[in-house]
């Protein structure tokens, strides 16, 4: 793939000088950029700002894809296997970056690096790989806490029928096991559901994971071997196996992704809900949910080794190898993630990756009671942040192991046989790559 990148990139020009901080967003007159762009509720307002920068700069920006990442990344590898690179710029995430190898030029040289230096400085590091700044962080930095249903832990005959039931009082839960119980008493289906998670693609595999390491486990050994068909494995698999069968969650969460959850949270009719920052002003917005001014958030719960889960990464944009105007599209890159970029997606409830609007949005957040509480959730939640796995592979390990996950839930298979035959196809998968 290398070879073949760099044979798409022979005789084009690299911007190879850095640009200055008074330099941006520069002047492009006449050129045009090609975006491949996540699409979905939480990412789109930014979009708007694209305008602005092709004001500024004289050049357009021309999207190509606006998808889901999962559909994104399809797209993307598609790409790279027919050499057909055309494009300039596209979103990025940091689970996904390493594997894109040679795809992703190196941003440091393009731009100034007291810019760079004013992000997060775990995000950058996490957006390097081979020492190549491959991504600029957006305001996505995620890591899910809790959702809840405040009128849920108020009603007075429900504190009452639970505590006879469970023996302990009704409170907004604090471990896995009481979301268990409370997502079992709250179930009313087919109206009303205690709870719900992502049933496919990596979505399914980064929830095990996060499970896996409450329960004490570990995906892979300190050898890189596939390691999650363990105890802690079977128990990790078994809360969402015991979910389904109780019907605690909808019938169809096996096909559910990430807008499918926060849709039906805003709908109303799921009590709790572990989901990512960019949901937090849009389940409190009385336009678009059912449940404004009803909405809790807290840190997420912890699992029986104590640990809570805590599966995190950010997403960000970068400038391909191939492309032709590689200053202009670093400007855009930048343009999207500047302090003012990341003002208008933290005000939405995302968090930021500049350290500068940490501070503005701490500020903000004084004089709103709710966006102070979920705020707070997750700058806790942020301490038990752990990303997947640092191998090239996760996704592709993601994509074998997401079915096995599937014939668990579903009843087809008990949880020992799924995680048995996910870890045979990882091994097989990491030995082809020669990472085992």
């Amino acid at each position: 793939m290398k070879r073949l990148l760099a044979s798409l990139a022979a005789g084009i020009s690299l911007f190879a000088c850095s640009a200055n901080a008074a330099d941006l967003p520069g002047k492009f007159e006449g050129v045009t950029i090609d975006a491949k762009l996540i699409g979905g509720q939480q990412y789109e307002p930014l979009y708007g700002r694209i305008a602005e920068w092709e004001k500024a700069t004289g050049a357009k920006v021309n999207v190509l894809s606006k998808k889901n990442y999962f559909e994104l990344d399809k797209e993307m590898k598609s790409d790279i296997a027919s050499g057909d690179i055309k494009w300039c710029v596209g979103s990025n995430h940091s689970s996904f970056a390493p594997i894109y190898e040679g795809l992703y030029t190196d941003l440091k040289p393009l731009l100034p690096a007291e810019e760079i230096a004013k992000f997060v400085d775990s995000t950058i590091s996490a957006s390097t790989i081979d020492d190549k700044l491959v991504m600029l962080p957006r305001a996505q930095f995620d890591v899910s806490a809790l959702y809840y249903q405040k009128s849920l832990y108020t009603d007075e005959a429900k504190k009452k029928a639970f505590k006879e039931k469970y023996g302990y009082d009704l409170t907004p839960p604090d471990t896995w096991k009481q979301v268990s119980d409370q997502a079992i008493f709250f179930a009313n289906p087919p109206n009303f559901f205690g709870t719900q998670f992502p049933g496919k693609e990596e979505a399914i595999n980064g929830r095990f994971f996060e499970m896996l390491v409450a329960e004490g486990g570990e995906y892979l050994d300190k050898d890189g071997k596939p390691a999650f068909n363990s105890e802690a494995g079977v128990r990790a698999l078994d809360w969402f196996v015991n979910m389904y069968k109780a019907k605690a969650v909808p019938a169809g969460t096996t096909n559910y992704l990430w807008d499918d959850l926060g849709a039906g949270f805003a709908s109303g009719t799921v009590a709790l809900d572990l989901d990512w920052p960019g949901w937090a002003a849009y389940f409190n917005d009385p336009k678009n949910s059912k449940i404004a001014g009803n909405v809790g958030v807290i840190v997420q719960p912890a699992g029986s080794s104590g640990k809570r889960t805590g599966w995190s990464g950010h997403h960000g944009f970068s400038v391909t190898e191939a492309c032709e105007h590689k200053d202009a599209a670093a400007s855009l890159v930048w343009f999207l993630t500047n302090e003012d970029s990341q003002k208008i997606e933290a005000a939405n409830g995302t968090l930021p990756t500049r350290k500068a609007v940490w501070d503005w949005d701490i500020q903000q957040a004084a004089s709103d009671p709710y966006k102070k509480e979920a705020l707070g959730a997750f700058q806790e939640a942020m301490k038990h942040a752990f990303p997947v796995p640092r191998t090239p592979e996760w996704i592709e390990i993601s994509n074998a192991v997401y079915p096995e996950l599937q014939s668990a839930i579903l009843g087809d298979k008990t949880s020992k046989e799924a995680l048995d035959a996910a870890a045979e196809k990882a091994t097989g998968i990491l030995k082809d790559a020669g990472a085992l």
